[in-house]
């Protein structure tokens, strides 16, 4: 298929596309959209920032137009889920806008918004439900949503689900669908953890593969730069200062360690914004709505948030620690170099994250080149230490709540804040709730 409307698409997803100046398809579009609009089951694995999102979106809308039937009460005719709010948002704007044509209702379920207004939003139901895991399973409890009626099930990123620690999510939502159904498996990367679960919860699926597992986009230039640990705020703050830097997205590890750059930057009179799970939901799209407006040229995130970034013109992505997983670092330089552009991948590597970007090297099968430090560096760092701002002292843990050696773990509930060591119920059930002040226990004789 060389353009869309060789797919036979309905008229008024041929309008949406042709508004939106959609002509040739992009490889996995091309593949799965001829299956998904026969009804099949797919699994379907390509890098970030190919088209994923339009590939089962379009055949979706048009199998659901074939059958136009009323939204089901407290209920939904599709369910895609996500693991970010930021990716749900992204998904849920692109099915208005391929829809905009049609009679389509589309909603949004994620937490750090109010439930009561996602109750009521769900009351006369709708026909596309976008929803992070535990906000939909919080629904599901409430009795304000029921999934007996989805006609078409999309699990979205399905690495990064399991990666987040959804399988249980997963392992309650996916028996109360009902069996006759079309399900769809997206992901970048196809682990065994993923073949496996494709196994449980796809029936006789086809699967389209359009790029190696860990493939880096083609026209993203990779460099690294050896450096110690405390030099790359000042690294960072001199590239920043080349006006090539257009639009940057840099990435750190933990929470802190971002609101730490911010901070930093801030200092040196570069304005940047931070985004990640500790950030209000309100906030996340003020800082993303900035990065993409152009009022903020630098967005400084952790891997979960980055999940939903979609932005044209990112120039440059700087990996300010490098990732400890490496499947990681394809998702992270994925994020320019997008619809045919080119971008540049810059990694600040330390002694002790060495043994990462030979991991990273050996997964990609590529050598990322050299390039040394600028002249005059140290001399420039020096100025820059003088002027940085105090930094506190606290532990650093990783978004998913464990530290920096460890490669998997339990993550907190869509993003929500988690105490250190895991599920907060489980600590109640452990330590026991904290005494009010001002209560006084005492001993109960017989």
């Amino acid at each position: 298929m060389t353009k869309f409307s060789d797919f036979g698409l309905a008229d008024f997803l041929q309008k949406a596309l042709a508004a939106e100046g959609y002509e040739t398809p992009t490889p996995i579009q091309a593949q799965a959209i001829p299956h998904l609009l026969a009804g099949r089951d797919i699994c379907g694995i390509a890098q970030t920032g190919t088209g994923k999102t339009a590939a089962f979106a379009l055949p979706s809308l048009h199998n659901l137009s074939q059958r136009p039937i009323a939204p089901p009460h407290k209920g939904c005719r599709m369910l895609v889920l996500s693991p970010t709010r930021e990716l749900a948002s992204q998904i849920a704007e692109s099915f208005r806008a391929y829809g905009k044509f049609m009679k389509l209702t589309v909603a949004t379920v994620f937490g750090g918004v109010p439930i009561n207004r996602q109750i009521r939003q769900m009351e006369r139901g709708v026909d596309v439900l976008v929803a992070t895991p535990g906000r939909l399973i919080d629904l599901i409890d409430q009795r304000a949503l029921q999934l007996r009626d989805v006609e078409i099930f999309v699990l979205d990123e399905a690495d990064q689900m399991l990666d987040l620690g959804f399988i249980h999510s997963l392992k309650r939502i996916v028996p109360l669908l009902p069996r006759k159904r079309q399900s769809l498996f997206f992901s970048a990367t196809m682990p065994k953890t993923i073949a496996d679960l494709a196994d449980k919860f796809l029936t006789d699926p086809v699967k389209v593969a359009v790029a190696p597992v860990a493939t880096t986009a083609e026209r993203v230039e990779q460099r690294v730069t050896f450096c110690n640990q405390t030099e790359k705020q000042a690294l960072l703050t001199l590239s920043l200062r080349d006006p090539a830097f257009e639009r940057t997205l840099v990435f750190t590890r933990t929470k802190h360690g971002a609101d730490r750059v911010v901070r930093h930057l801030a200092g040196a009179g570069i304005e940047s914004d931070a985004i990640h799970g500790n950030k209000s939901q309100p906030q996340r799209e003020r800082a993303l709505a900035r990065f993409r407006g152009g009022q903020s040229r630098v967005l400084v995130a952790t891997d979960i948030a980055a999940r939903g970034i979609d932005v044209d013109g990112v120039t440059h992505v700087v990996n300010f620690e490098l990732p400890n997983v490496p499947e990681q670092y394809v998702h992270r330089i994925g994020r320019t170099a997008r619809a045919g552009a080119a971008g540049l991948a810059i990694s600040f590597c330390a002694e002790d994250e060495r043994p990462y970007l030979r991991d990273i090297e050996k997964l990609t099968r590529q050598k990322v080149p050299v390039a040394p430090l600028p002249e005059n560096f140290l001399a420039e760092a020096a100025k820059l230490k003088k002027s940085a701002p105090p930094v506190p002292v606290r532990q650093e843990r990783d978004e998913r709540g464990h530290g920096h050696g460890q490669r998997h773990g339990q993550s907190a509930r869509d993003g929500h804040r988690q105490l250190p060591g895991g599920d907060q119920q489980a600590r109640r059930r452990r330590f026991g709730r904290k005494k009010p002040a001002g209560v006084k226990v005492q001993a109960m004789g017989r």
